[in-house]
């Protein structure tokens, strides 16, 4: 059954992502303005930061299967609108960004509502495997939609990509239809929450602050993903300061390829015996090969960091999804991972609005011919256009290493493994294989 829904959330996400990628290629196109560009992006992010607590109390009430359900008809419904306009020879920039922001809107009921129905269809010493399916499938859609746009874009133009977005919400229907996700009882304790839909909100984030473990793997979360939203954004420029486009996008496949190569290990290994300990391994790992690629303007030494940081993230976020997965109890499963979700999608608009303006005032102008550290620092890792970018990226690296120590200094996180009891009983899948109503999941006291 997981393979099943699995396979439907893949296809469907790849479809979404080729829809965003030409839609965003559309706008930039049609208006040239990085602002505009920026606006659409924009669309896509905020209804996750805003609406995930609302969408996890969804989840919770009702039942994962009619989330994800209303996940992709939604979202098709509204590429098919969006179909009409351009048919009708009227579409606007502010019908497009009505359109992803829209989608998103239904997409936020997609994570909390698989993250948690994972937990009920897969057995619990195989959820680390089920995070790295889930993981390459990710990778795979982000590897292959650039390509797959610029190969359809120019046969199908725009309305042939809708059309493809709207069959592989069909799909994921179809699909889902077929499976069967058990719901869960609420407790005794959590009865009292559901009085109304702000206090149901909240309860996402009261868990996890009773919770100081859970509380710092949201943190690691929060800094991995601050880290890759600054990478992102400032590697197309450091890398065009040096070398050609051709030679950039060979740079961005090797890190597809880390990603996808990462989840692979993800889905076949598990994660290590103590999760906690891939989450903070791999994370440093990735603050090690972040520094070591900004010292030099040297292709092969960034494209080898590139790949090694994108083939730390699967396992590292891999480790850390199974980690919540074990220790919240399914009945509020949806609440705890959509207010997870809000937090760490919440640092791409951080790390995108600080990016810039941090490399074109502050780096770059350190390390300008005749600047304030090029007779120094400069003579080491180099100066001119781009260098201010390295120093950038090295700054970050010891920022996420430093990160990563402190909070294996910490007690609560480090032990979070031990202290915090399973919520997910090891034959809760066997007891919801065999019968229609599974067992009430009681919350458990923090350690």
């Amino acid at each position: 059954m997981f393979l099943v829904a699995l396979t439907g959330q893949v296809i469907s996400a790849t479809g979404a992502r080729l829809t965003n990628f030409v839609l965003s290629l559309h706008v930039y196109q049609r208006t040239g303005s990085v602002t505009q560009f920026a606006l659409t992006s924009l669309a896509t992010v905020l209804p996750t930061v805003l609406l995930s607590p609302f969408a996890g109390v969804f989840v919770d009430r009702g039942d994962r299967k009619r989330a994800l359900l209303l996940s992709e008809a939604g979202s098709g419904v509204c590429t098919l609108l969006l179909l009409a306009v351009l048919h009708l020879g009227e579409l606007e920039l502010w019908h497009i960004n009505c359109a992803v922001a829209a989608i998103s809107v239904f997409n936020v009921f997609q994570m909390p509502a698989f993250a948690s129905a994972t937990t009920l269809l897969v057995p619990r010493e195989q959820l680390g495997r089920a995070s790295g399916l889930y993981q390459m499938g990710e990778a795979l859609g982000e590897l292959l939609s650039p390509v797959l746009a610029g190969l359809l874009v120019v046969s199908l133009e725009l309305s042939g990509i809708l059309w493809i977005d709207v069959g592989t919400y069909s799909v994921a229907l179809l699909l889902l239809l077929f499976v069967r996700i058990p719901r869960t009882a609420p407790g005794p304790q959590e009865q009292e929450t559901r009085r109304s839909l702000l206090g149901e909100a909240s309860y996402g984030l009261r868990y996890i602050r009773q919770r100081p473990g859970l509380l710092g793997l949201l943190v690691m979360l929060w800094v991995g993903n601050f880290s890759l939203g600054i990478v992102w954004t400032l590697l197309t420029p450091m890398l065009l300061s040096f070398t050609t486009e051709a030679v950039l996008g060979t740079v961005l496949s090797f890190s597809g390829l880390g990603m996808v190569a990462g989840s692979v290990l993800m889905s076949v290994w598990g994660g290590p015996a103590r999760l906690v300990h891939g989450v903070l391994g791999f994370l440093l790992l990735q603050g090690v090969v972040l520094f070591s690629g900004g010292l030099q303007p040297s292709v092969p030494l960034v494209a080898t960091a590139a790949f090694v940081f994108s083939f730390c993230i699967p396992l590292s976020s891999g480790c850390n999804m199974a980690l919540w997965q074990r220790k919240v109890e399914p009945s509020v499963q949806g609440r705890v991972f959509a207010v997870r979700r809000m937090v760490v999608a919440a640092s791409s608009p951080v790390a995108y609005v600080i990016a810039g303006p941090l490399a074109d005032h502050v780096f770059e102008p350190l390390l300008a011919p005749g600047g304030p550290l090029a007779m120094s620092l400069g003579r080491v890792i180099g100066t001119g256009t781009g260098r201010g970018i390295g120093l950038m990226f090295m700054v970050l690296g010891l920022g996420t290493v430093l990160a990563t120590v402190i909070g294996s200094l910490h007690p609560r996180l480090r032990h979070a493994e031990t202290e915090l009891a399973d919520a997910v009983p090891e034959d809760l899948y066997s007891q919801l294989s065999s019968s229609e109503h599974p067992p009430r999941a009681e919350p458990q006291s923090p350690a």
